[in-house]
């Protein structure tokens, strides 16, 4: 299993850290996930329990297409998504704290394919250092955006 914990402290309250996190994920998700190509709605209307999105990345050179559904979504509280294709799941929590707000972003893939599993120590550095520079990317574009 190959796992990744990453946070940041937003300069912005909870109800609008999480619009841009939750409600907004298609439009946002690529903005703060560079890695991410293309990202869709598969079901129609609001994202909430049981809706479905689809992405195309790309990460180091490697395209990659997959199907994910919401499995937990409370209102200024945390987003949860498991892959359809892929065994991953990937929550953010919200948490305020005053005026800002400290979102937690846990990331598990159950299981590598065997080659990838020769590089295991790697893949899950690469991870981390992936979830902790998109949280950095989250954080810059609230900030910059939608809290002044």
């Amino acid at each position: 299993m190959v796992k990744a914990e990453a946070e940041a402290l937003i300069d912005c309250p909870v109800t609008k850290v999480f619009e841009v996190v939750a409600v907004d994920f298609v439009r946002n998700y690529p903005r703060w996930s560079p890695e991410v190509e293309l990202m869709e709605a598969v079901t129609d209307g609001p994202i909430q329990v049981g809706w479905v999105g689809r992405q195309v990345r790309v990460d180091k050179g490697r395209r990659t297409q997959n199907e994910f559904r919401v499995v937990a979504f409370d209102h200024a509280s945390q987003v949860c998504f498991e892959g359809l294709d892929d065994p991953f799941r990937i929550r953010y929590r919200f948490a305020p704290e005053g005026e800002r707000t400290r979102v937690s972003f846990d990331f598990e893939l159950d299981r590598l394919n065997p080659a990838a599993m020769l590089f295991l120590g790697t893949v899950r550095r690469v991870v981390q250092s992936s979830a902790e520079r998109m949280m950095v990317q989250l954080k810059s574009l609230i900030e910059d955006e939608v809290a002044s």
